[in-house]
């Protein structure tokens, strides 16, 4: 799949998160990479034949003092060929790319692993 058909997904998928977490959002850029670096395998001890499915990059709204502003913004990595390689098809590569934005924007705001699952446990369920 090229990258515009691929960034078409992940627009579809985006559009599919809670909506309070998407009026939320300021200041943060999706990013689309082909694949984690090496390096990045390695900073973060993902060996294969695990990898990376995306990735929050900057400081979580919990974690901001008062003085934050006119920063760059926080960006969640997706990187396609894992999502590619792991999903059966088009429909499921859509919910995979959903579940992985979920789980990194829950980074920015903050929330703990078990309150991003339990996000994630409601997004299957197809509630908000």
């Amino acid at each position: 799949m090229d990258r515009k058909q691929f960034e078409r997904l992940v627009a579809e998928a985006l559009a599919s998160i809670p909506r309070r977490f998407k009026k939320a959002m300021q200041n943060i850029a999706i990013v689309v990479e082909d694949e984690p670096s090496a390096e990045l395998l390695e900073e973060m001890a993902i060996e294969p034949p695990d990898t990376l499915l995306g990735l929050y990059q900057g400081i979580p709204l919990t974690e901001r003092g008062w003085g934050h502003g006119n920063a760059l913004p926080d960006r969640v990595l997706l990187f396609q060929g894992p999502h590619e390689r792991d999903a059966d098809d088009e429909d499921d590569l859509v919910v995979a790319i959903g579940e992985t934005l979920i789980h990194e924007i829950g980074h920015y705001f903050g929330l703990s692993e078990e309150e991003i699952q339990e996000i994630e446990e409601k997004y299957w369920r197809g509630e908000e």
